[in-house]
């Protein structure tokens, strides 16, 4: 019995995929990467792993700058709800779920997305990019957030959208739910099931868990 959800926080959570898609394609167009549709190779990565993967060529300093940037554009997004998703954190808060978010974002753009989004208060345990020393779909993440709120992997069960996410789910024994909000869900059932679209319909989602 799952007693414990794990959100994923870009995509389940906040609908920001679109502004990161904008992002990435004008920094690899920029960068003259020469990589068709680059957001959906980097989803889920943590920041620093898109440096050294794919802008390793570039001067230290100017890997800085990238990083910078990014830090800044993070900072100004907006973090409309995913549909359905603050009613269902609410029906787990009622029903005494314990909940994490886990997230390849860094914690200043959290610590203001969550003050934002007013959700603060239903999440003791955030898991971010500087918690951790290896990224998605190393399992690290996942197992940390288990671990600090005292539940096993087996009665965890994880909401992701990206294939690294779902991934690390996996790799850390875990049950997981596929959200089809960045990554069409034709696709998606490839590599989990069951799927949702998003946390519209409350009940079928909470018959998930």
């Amino acid at each position: 019995m799952s007693t414990t959800v794990l959100f994923d926080f870009d995509g389940v959570i906040a609908d920001t995929e679109p502004q990161y898609d904008l992002y990435y394609n004008r920094l690899a167009q920029e960068y003259k990467l020469g990589i068709d549709d680059f957001p959906s190779k980097i989803k889920g990565m943590p920041l620093t792993e898109i440096i050294d993967k794919y802008f390793a060529h570039c001067a230290h300093n100017e890997r800085d700058n990238i990083i910078a940037r990014t830090h800044e554009y993070e900072l100004q997004m907006t973090f409309r709800p995913v549909s359905g998703v603050i009613e269902f954190i609410q029906y787990l808060d009622r029903h005494n779920y314990k909940k994490a978010i886990v997230t390849s974002s860094p914690t200043a753009k959290m610590d203001i997305a969550l003050q934002k989004m007013q959700l603060n208060a239903y999440f003791p345990v955030v898991i971010t990019a500087d918690h951790i020393t290896k990224g998605k779909p190393d399992p690290m993440c996942y197992l940390l957030a288990a671990a600090q709120l005292h539940a096993a992997p087996s009665q965890c069960v994880v909401f992701e959208d990206s294939l690294s996410g779902i991934a690390a789910a996996r790799n850390a024994a875990m049950k997981v739910i596929g959200v089809a909000t960045t990554i069409a869900a034709d696709t998606l059932q490839q590599h989990v099931q069951p799927i949702i679209e998003d946390f519209s319909h409350l009940t079928e989602v909470v018959g998930l868990l």
